[in-house]
Formats: C-alpha cells, structure tokens, sequence
C-alpha cells in the first residue's frame, strides 16, 4: 500500500503591504475628517436619513398607519373614529414624504461630492500612472537598444512611449459624447 502524502497549504501572507496599509489608513482618515467637517444640518439629515432606510422606520410606519387605518375604518372596538374620511392621513403622509425626501436629497448631495472628488483623485492617479508608464516604456526601449534587441518594429510598443495630453483626451470624449 502506498504511503499517503502529505500535502502542506501554501503559506498565507503575513500581512499586507505597509504601502496599502498606509493608503488604507489614509482612506479611513479622510472619511473620518470628511464626517467632522459636516455641518450640523447635514449630519441630522444623514441621520434621519440613515434611520429612514431603516426596518425599524418600515415597523413604526406599519404600526402607526396600520393601527391610524383600523380605528378609521371601525375595526377596533370601543375606540371612536377620528379621520373617517382618511383625508388627515394622507396630509400627513403627504408631508412627511415631502420632508422625507428632502432629507434624502441633502444626504446625496453630500455623497454626490465625495464622490466627485474620488473621481478627481482617481483620474490624477490615472493621468500619472500613464505619464510614469510612459516614460518607463521609453527607458526598456532604450535598455533594450543598448542590448540590440529589435523594438522599433513593435508599432504598439511606440504608441506606449507617446505621452498624452489629458486635454486631447477630455476633447475626444466631448466630442464622442457629442455624436451620440
């Protein structure tokens, strides 16, 4: 019979980089600015907001409603009908969504903002990341020339060692958008 073998799991990584702890670190601590630079009125709104997406708001609604809807209709013994008509309870549900909704909307011009400036954090990134790569391209093209390696056959490879102009990007989309 043969004798099993053992196998060992690869070994999990330690820990992550310090470079993607850092930028983690940095993320946490600009929402947590972002969150202390809020305006008193907005962090109500987020927080009405946050307890209006809530079960706990559905639950409150379902009782309140529910029970204003079985005394008007005279389900309930003993208890008089004060909205027989159920005009007030439409009022009421009228403005509450007016405020509702208003409160949502100040939370997501608020997220609408961060998001704006992630947007513009990730497009600099992307624009260095490019400008970087380009002229690492153009270093290889030059490491490898001075080997005598053939590179300049490589019609991709001479795109890449172009830089680009962020502008003539911005103008193309315009223009594509513009088609459409």
């Amino acid at each position: 019979m043969p004798e099993p073998r053992l196998t060992v799991p690869p070994p999990k990584p330690v820990g992550l980089s310090t470079s993607l702890l850092r930028n983690i670190q940095a993320l946490e601590d600009r929402r947590r600015e972002e969150a202390a630079s809020a305006s008193r009125e907005e962090r109500v709104a987020e927080a009405i907001t946050r307890f209006t997406g809530s079960m706990t708001f559905v639950y409150i609604h379902l009782a309140f409603y529910g029970a204003w809807i079985l005394i008007n209709l005279g389900l309930i013994p003993g208890v008089p009908k004060f909205d027989p008509s159920f005009v007030v309870l439409a009022m009421e549900a009228s403005v509450e969504a007016i405020f509702l909704s208003t409160f949502v909307l100040i939370s997501q011009n608020r997220m609408a903002a961060a998001a704006d400036q992630r947007a513009d954090l990730d497009l600099q990134i992307s624009l260095l990341t490019e400008h970087e790569l380009t002229k690492l391209s153009e270093l290889v093209v030059a490491i490898a020339k001075r080997l005598d390696i053939q590179v300049d056959a490589d019609p991709e490879l001479q795109e890449v060692q172009r830089d680009i102009a962020p502008e003539a990007v911005l103008d193309q989309i315009e223009i594509q958008q513009r088609k459409c």
